[in-house]
């Protein structure tokens, strides 16, 4: 699909934005105060922009996060997800093999090295370890930016066809507030978009809505937001179908957060690699994903936003390490990183099988997958060595999390 109408998207003097042929206010960069010396609107009126109280820690909250070679460790399933991942390796769904599979993830010795930021569910925001130290805070004694998931999971969507919309913007200011007095700097919400539903104008515009007004309340109460319209593997179309949904969704999204007043310097994106789908009788090479991947965000995503936090959406480990390490073997106008869940865990998990003294090799096939990832983000990585469980993929049709 072209992209004919999506035009620069930039700072310019009169803060103003151009997207999707249409034009658009946007908060420009300045100390949380009245922003003063502005030119005038047309008319010959005075035009004031109020900016965030949170602005400028906004925007070093995000550079901090898309530091060069580190991502983001993603933890943030919901206990219902996190308990069929213990029921993989036999342990019971309880807030005590959580907590201990959450505290051997958060206390690995030297993860700041490769992980930035790591996005908790709210069970953990609020956990200890067993020896009563608050998990915040050892991310943060790692150098590591606690984040939050804030979403309340998808739904079905009315009127569409059979798609879903994700919801929890009822009471998310109070919740936001609340989960920065624990620690949080940064927030996640997670829609989806499926391509063999359609998808249809009704679910993308109100997945690009959602996002905008999740953002702007995000950063209206000191979270970064990371901004995840999932656009998933289900089905068998071609990478082409992909890059033509991927850019209409994302033209879509940043025309509602300009909208909305976002300031892009302080978000984070979470986009699916362009991948064909699951189903497709042939496969993409690492080369054809990056070339296609960064086609679509060259096209949608301003050089204003300062990281592209890629989900591995089911690939295998060293699948989705390859795909980014393919992306950053030239420059981006972005920094260009991971936000994995499963490309993270699956080998972790297997490792620890829920017995303490696996502990410790549990830590270091963490640590592993982590160097591998920080090695993609500097687009020095070689799969050569991996292990063969790290190799499989891990696709779920209709998978939830």
């Amino acid at each position: 699909m072209a992209c004919a109408s999506f035009a620069k998207v930039g700072i310019a003097s009169s803060h103003q934005r151009w997207i999707g042929g249409r034009q658009h206010r946007q908060k420009p960069l300045a100390p949380p105060r009245l922003a003063a010396g502005l030119p005038a609107a047309r008319g010959g009126r005075s035009l004031q922009i109020r900016a965030g109280t949170y602005t400028e820690e906004l925007v070093q909250t995000a550079k901090t996060i898309a530091s060069p070679g580190r991502g983001i460790l993603a933890i943030d399933e919901s206990n219902a997800t996190c308990g069929k991942r213990l029921a993989s390796i036999g342990l019971d769904n309880n807030e005590t093999s959580r907590q201990a599979y959450r505290q051997l993830l958060l206390t690995t010795p030297g993860l700041g090295e490769y992980i930035s930021g790591a996005i908790l569910f709210e069970e953990t925001l609020y956990q200890s370890t067993t020896g009563g130290k608050k998990f915040v805070e050892c991310l943060r004694e790692e150098n590591i930016v606690p984040g939050i998931k804030v979403d309340k999971g998808l739904v079905p969507l009315p009127g569409s066809n059979n798609e879903s919309w994700c919801q929890g913007l009822d009471g998310l200011a109070s919740r936001s507030a609340e989960y920065y007095k624990q620690g949080a700097r940064f927030a996640k919400w997670r829609t989806v978009v499926s391509i063999p539903c359609g998808p249809s104008a009704l679910a993308v515009k109100e997945a690009a809505w959602g996002l905008a007004r999740y953002a702007a309340i995000s950063q209206d109460n000191g979270l970064v937001p990371i901004v995840e319209p999932e656009i998933l593997l289900d089905g068998d179309h071609p990478i082409e179908r992909t890059l033509e949904v991927a850019e209409k969704v994302w033209s879509e999204v940043f025309f509602y957060l300009a909208e909305n007043n976002v300031v892009f310097e302080g978000i984070l994106l979470k986009p699916s690699m362009v991948t064909p789908g699951a189903e497709h009788k042939e496969k993409a090479s690492p080369e054809t994903i990056a070339k296609y991947t960064l086609t679509m965000l060259r096209r949608r995503v301003p050089p204003a936003v300062p990281g592209i936090m890629f989900l591995s959406g089911g690939q295998s480990e060293v699948e989705a390490t390859l795909n980014l390490n393919a992306m950053n073997q030239n420059p981006n106008p972005w920094h260009v990183s991971f936000s994995y869940a499963r490309a993270l865990q699956n080998t972790v998990l297997k490792t620890w099988k829920g017995q303490p003294e696996n502990v410790e090799a549990a830590q270091k096939a963490l640590l592993i997958r982590a160097k591998a990832n920080s090695l993609a983000q500097l687009g020095r990585y070689s799969a050569e060595g991996e292990s063969e469980e790290a190799k499989k993929g891990m696709f779920v049709k209709g998978y939830t999390y």
